[in-house]
């Protein structure tokens, strides 16, 4: 599922290509898409046009000019797609169709995403009761969010309602870099450990995001490009495990990565 970084390198795609392009017209997918009635994304898109995007954690909101804003959570397939023929994608759920003939499709093959009109950026956040963006998290808020928690840190850092952005697959990067049990209760870290967490929780994003902008490869010092059940360690200290936390597949090495009594 796209998290902080694969939404940010979208949010870029839609600055490098869609804003200032009145939409001429709109055409939409299954209902399940829309988070309100699809005619209402149509009286809203139509002669519109966005000025600017922003990005909270998974979400990204393209500003209009009229109206507040079109919402996109990309679900675990979500993209946008931006072209100049006339072919419109497989799977497309939103098509627009700018005045310079070029047009844009949200494409979503398993229909796990969602979109949603709102006022703003702060009132949606509000309405969904989303916590602070991961990559505005400062030190003493991440250490005042973890006050009084009990459960596991993995569970703790994908809870969107604390910090925004961080889903299955960086938590256990975050946790693989800081040597971090990832069923290790928060009620059991040590502050170095916590400090530790927040580091690597700003690094983390940060190197990920830059390889996504990039077009490149994460390093090979990362979980993530080994992300599989007996994959060898990053560090060699032996093979990846593969357990379940909070629901979600995790994975971690036993030797690196010590579970606490």
């Amino acid at each position: 599922m796209p998290e902080l970084p694969e939404v940010a390198y979208q949010k870029k795609y839609a600055d490098a290509t869609i804003l200032h392009k009145k939409i001429v017209k709109v055409e939409t997918g299954d209902k399940k898409i829309y988070q309100s009635d699809k005619s209402e994304f149509e009286k809203v898109l139509q002669n519109n046009h966005f000025t600017t995007s922003e990005r909270l954690g998974k979400y990204l909101f393209l500003n209009l000019e009229k109206q507040g804003c079109l919402v996109v959570h990309f679900g675990m397939t979500g993209k946008l797609v931006y072209y100049q023929h006339n072919e419109i994608p497989k799977y497309a759920q939103l098509t627009l169709t700018f005045q310079d003939h070029s047009r844009l499709s949200f494409t979503c093959p398993r229909k796990f995403g969602k979109l949603y009109l709102a006022e703003s950026l702060a009132q949606f956040q509000k309405e969904n009761n989303l916590g602070i963006d991961a990559l505005a998290l400062k030190k003493e808020m991440f250490l005042e969010i973890l006050k009084a928690k009990t459960g596991s840190i993995k569970g703790l850092l994908m809870n969107q309602k604390l910090i925004a952005g961080i889903g299955n697959l960086y938590a256990d990067e975050v946790l693989f870099q800081s040597k971090v049990h990832p069923a290790t209760r928060v009620n059991k870290l040590s502050t170095k450990e916590k400090t530790e967490i927040f580091k690597n929780i700003v690094e983390v994003l940060e190197v990920v995001k830059k390889a996504r902008m990039e077009g490149k490869k994460l390093p090979e010092s990362y979980l993530t490009s080994v992300r599989k059940k007996a994959a060898a360690c990053p560090r060699n200290n032996g093979k990846i495990e593969q357990i379940k936390i909070s629901g979600r597949t995790t994975y971690f090495c036993p030797a690196c990565q010590k579970e606490k009594a």
